[in-house]
């Protein structure tokens, strides 16, 4: 099912239709009870009647109580620290574990909602990734689309301390459109329990982007493994996968080829990310 929230209130989402979800329950409401009850209140919704319905509606999935962002495609490590700080192949550190860091969920965007512009970046860029909704008993509850937006020449900067990245990622993460239940997309698993998705990255409808999910490193329940590890994870937490390769970000075509093409983005430009069996989130940047 396709859970995802309207001005009225949260729903099932069809190609055509939606559905309001009973006794007022909110998409949040749905991921504290667990997948299998969440599907029983989905089925209970599609019996009624349904609301009319634009793509202009939709907003923000749900409200995570955090956000681990994670780097698992080797490629986008490889070509990003080229133009972040000028250093050429993989930390081997980074083959020891499936590493994250926390990005601010006060800074949500829903599908269609404008991006505001750092006022003080010349190198604004997307990331292309997939995000898993962790349910109450550490399993997937379901799967949404995420665009990291990042401020390439604040990161860069920043990071030279040793600590981050912070005001280079803080001022805005993209989220939906809505959230695909884990039952879905489990017959795009591979043997090694990967979801081979076809992921495109579009900048004003111009591809740039193109690579498969099954590329990560290490899958999403290894990286709730190492997220709850000697510490908390809660029902709704979000894990996104970290930037796929292939030109899922600008700064690892800038890394690979040595100059700012394609440029940064500017203020007007539309980023659309295009997720196989999860659907399209598409942002505008904003001044």
């Amino acid at each position: 099912m396709r859970f995802g929230s309207l001005r009225a209130g949260g729903a099932v989402l069809t190609d055509d239709a939606a559905y309001l979800l009973p006794d007022g329950l909110s998409v949040n409401d749905l991921v504290a009870l667990g997948l299998e009850r969440a599907l029983e209140h989905g089925s209970t919704a599609v019996r009624g009647r349904p609301v009319p319905f634009s793509p202009d509606q939709l907003e923000l999935p749900y409200l995570p109580p955090s956000v681990r962002d994670f780097v698992t495609f080797e490629s986008h490590v490889e070509g990003v620290r080229r133009s972040v700080d000028g250093a050429s192949g993989v930390p081997e550190a980074w083959y020891d574990a499936p590493t994250f860091y926390f990005t601010n969920p006060h800074a949500l965007y829903g599908p269609g909602a404008p991006v505001p512009k750092p006022t003080l970046t010349n190198a604004l860029d997307y990331e292309m990734e997939v995000g898993a909704v962790a349910g109450p008993d550490l399993e997937i509850f379901g799967y949404t689309i995420v665009n990291d937006w990042s401020a390439r020449d604040i990161q860069s900067r920043e990071m030279k301390v040793g600590l981050g990245p912070a005001k280079g990622k803080d001022f805005a993460t993209s989220v939906g459109p809505w959230v695909v239940t884990a039952d879905e997309l489990a017959p795009h698993l591979d043997a090694d329990g990967f979801l081979d998705l076809d992921c495109r990255a579009f900048v004003n409808d111009e591809l740039i982007g193109h690579d498969r999910l099954s590329h990560m490193h290490w899958t999403f329940p290894e990286m709730l493994a190492y997220a709850a590890r000697d510490s908390v994870v809660k029902p709704g937490d979000l894990l996104a996968s970290g930037t796929t390769g292939g030109g899922g970000c600008l700064a690892e075509l800038w890394g690979r080829r040595g100059e700012q093409t394609p440029p940064p983005l500017q203020v007007g430009d539309r980023v659309t990310l295009t997720i196989e069996g999860i659907g399209t989130l598409s942002n505008t940047v904003r001044d």
